[in-house]
């Protein structure tokens, strides 16, 4: 790396001269004691931040739009301090939001895609609502792999035709995954400290492994999916990614609850809820008496003879020495088929769901472009410059728009089919073996979680020979959110794997810096 490239880097990861604090990694805990000692405002981390993604936004693509009243929030909420009025952990902090989550405010939602540019929504997303409620900050939106990476099987992971193809900040190369790529991306890059993601299969916890933050994927109903756009009301949940576990604390504690407009979900899910919140079980000791399951197949396959193998076996020496009982080498029975999109008819039921369920959302809408998955596909073809169709089709939306043949009876079959799957498997290894989270290498084990609705967190693992970063894996049960919270967390305080990116893109980063 050059000397060049690391000036670069140090000028866009600090502080103008005479600032004491700096963006570079912060936390929402260093952004609330510089606030209390008056070593900054809001407005200006506000400000830093939006420096940040002016920067690195034209190289990562991981920004689509910044929300022009941000600044007007920021000093609201500096107006709130002053006045000791504060809303909470999140009180003037900036969150920047996948481009999927409605905010009814001047700021669009169009999952990447033209054809959903000017739609608007009467009312924002109930998380939003509560992030509002807490006094956080709306930085801007997000970039994904557009349509949910449902456009088309040939698109690659981050792409979409408003922003482009969003990078690894690690390895130019590198996968950054989808669909909530630009949020995983855009906290690693530290352009923002928290953001949130949606999952309805591996969406969260894939960008946040392949971009080094930590991802968490709740419960299926414990954060409302009201005011966002949907695919499955089976697997959907919107979740943090951030830099640390006890940030996606923080913001995961600020965005549950009730919801009538998610009604069904979010009741079953809020009796999950323990009395006085999940920031109780921020333990450096969590570890302690847990008992991990460790599935290596077919999970660590794809690192066979890696760094990441053997920066595995450490970790799990780790677990151990912090007092885990380890048991190892377990399988989840018909793990082949879970894995199989098409054989366990995830995908097809997927596609059927998500024509359902989006062609409700578009007729909902306060005003919209396009009032059906039908329109969105017209669209795309009559505006083939605009949606660059002359790069990736769109027949993953045509195969969902085919979908109206199957009738209800063949979609309660397929839900059976995954139920049990789900039974069978992951509730059955957990069971059995009295584990209170399963443990594994690598992003794959999401499929596994998302069929049957059940909560994840990824933490930052390590990096391989060309520095691409890899997190280890922690799922439980519906409502395990407190144990895996404390393993997590002891897992993080023990190893503390994740670094900024610093050695990537040198030639470019610094064309970018000089320009």
């Amino acid at each position: 790396m050059t000397i060049s490239t690391l000036l670069c880097f140090f000028c866009l990861f600090s502080v103008a001269a005479g600032d004491s604090f700096s963006l570079k990694e912060a936390t929402i805990g260093d952004i609330q004691l510089a606030f209390s000692r008056n070593e900054i405002t809001s407005r200006r981390l506000t400000e830093l931040y939006l420096s940040q993604i002016e920067s690195l936004n034209p190289l990562l693509r991981c920004v689509l739009e910044v929300n022009p009243d941000a600044l007007e929030q920021a000093e609201e909420a500096d107006r709130r301090r002053l006045a000791a009025d504060l809303r909470g952990d999140l009180d003037g902090v900036p969150v920047l939001l996948k481009d999927s989550i409605e905010t009814a405010d001047k700021m669009n939602t169009t999952l990447g895609s033209y054809a959903l540019l000017g739609a608007r929504a009467e009312r924002a997303a109930h998380v939003v609502e509560r992030l509002r409620m807490a006094g956080a900050v709306i930085l801007g939106k997000a970039s994904l792999s557009e349509w949910y990476s449902l456009r088309s099987p040939e698109m690659p992971p981050g792409w979409c035709a408003r922003s482009g193809q969003g990078l690894n900040p690690y390895v130019e190369s590198g996968d950054p995954c989808g669909s909530s790529s630009g949020s995983a991306i855009a906290v690693a890059a530290n352009m923002v400290a928290v953001s949130l993601g949606t999952e309805t299969d591996s969406s969260i916890i894939c960008p946040a492994d392949h971009n080094s933050v930590v991802g968490f994927k709740p419960t299926v109903g414990l954060t409302s999916r009201a005011g966002v756009v949907p695919i499955s009301a089976r697997q959907d949940s919107v979740g943090p990614i951030c830099r640390t576990v006890a940030d996606a604390t923080l913001v995961l504690e600020s965005i549950i609850g009730l919801d009538p407009r998610d009604n069904e979900a979010t009741k079953e899910a809020s009796t999950f809820i323990p009395e006085g919140g999940y920031k109780q079980f921020l333990k450096e000791d969590g570890l302690e008496g847990k008992r991990l399951g460790i599935v290596r197949n077919p999970f660590s396959a794809s690192f066979n003879g890696s760094t990441a193998t053997r920066t595995f076996e450490d970790h799990l020496r780790t677990l151990r020495n912090r007092g885990a009982t380890v048991v190892d080498n377990l399988e989840i029975s018909n793990i082949d088929i879970i894995m199989d999109p098409m054989r366990s008819g995830e995908m097809p039921l997927l596609l059927a769901e998500f024509r359902r369920s989006i062609n409700r959302y578009l007729k909902e809408l306060a005003d919209s472009p396009v009032r059906s998955l039908a329109e969105v596909i017209t669209f795309n073809l009559n505006h083939p410059d605009m949606e660059k169709m002359d790069m990736y089709n769109q027949d993953g939306l045509i195969a969902a728009e085919m979908t109206s043949a199957l009738d209800d009876d063949e979609l309660t079959k397929a839900e059976k089919i995954m139920e049990q799957l789900s039974r069978d498997g992951f509730e059955k290894l957990m069971k059995e073996n009295e584990l209170d989270a399963m443990v594994t290498l690598g992003a794959n084990a999401a499929t596994v979680m998302a069929i049957g609705g059940y909560p994840a967190i990824t933490v930052p693992g390590g990096y391989d020979e060309k520095g691409m970063p890899f997190g280890i894996c922690f799922g439980g049960l519906k409502g395990a959110e407190p144990k895996l919270i404390e393993i997590a967390y002891s897992f993080e305080q023990a190893t503390m794997m994740q670094r900024p990116p610093f050695s990537t893109f040198s030639s470019k980063m610094d064309n970018h810096c000089h320009e």
